[in-house]
């Protein structure tokens, strides 16, 4: 007879903690309600090549490119969204570099999908390219992004965050001209 009980109770435990995992679902869907805002990095500014004189692979002194971009959110009722983004970096050193050290310069920017400028905020970071590697990676993360919306119905699929590296006039014309350089990892 035990056996017989503790048989019959086992669903009901079962069934017990699939209530609460629905409840737990219940809240966390009500705790953030939406989706984030799409995040995704600008083509145009998705990799930077610095070089030492006239645009030739010999004159290459640093490289880089985004190589991953994630995002996750919170917002509830009327809140502002806040936004967290991990960007992966890929920095290569080439053959015209001077020393082991290279500062990247990158920007995050809010726009609403018919890609009107919210906010943008630039970025520097050092990478230090040591022990006779050519390439190094990091990753950074952006933790205080808050998007303010009109009311609780502004959901964050109204929204955009894009990514990519500072660039001058001549890295931006260099980017949209179709050359690249790429370096192997070590």
């Amino acid at each position: 007879m035990r056996q017989l009980l503790a048989l019959l109770a086992l669903p009901l435990a079962a069934c017990s903690s699939v209530g609460d995992s629905f409840e737990e679902a219940r809240l966390a869907r009500e705790a953030n309600p939406a989706p984030c805002p799409n995040v995704f990095v600008l083509d145009d500014a998705a990799r930077i090549i610095e070089f030492d004189g006239d645009p030739a692979l010999g004159n290459v002194a640093w490289s880089g490119e985004v190589r991953d971009v994630r995002t996750s959110c919170r917002y509830a009722e009327d809140a502002p969204i806040r936004a967290v983004v991990e960007i992966d970096f890929a920095i290569g050193k080439g053959p015209a570099a001077q020393g082991e050290g290279y500062t990247v310069d990158y920007f995050v920017a809010v726009t609403r999908t018919n890609r009107d400028l919210i906010a943008k905020r630039e970025f520097s970071v050092p990478v230090t390219v040591r022990d006779g590697r050519r390439v190094a990676t990091l990753t950074q993360e952006i933790d205080d992004i808050v998007i303010p919306r009109a009311d609780a119905d502004t959901s964050g699929i109204n929204f955009e965050i894009a990514v990519g590296f500072a660039l001058d006039r001549d890295q931006l014309l260099y980017n949209r001209s179709g050359r690249s350089l790429k370096f192997p990892e070590l």
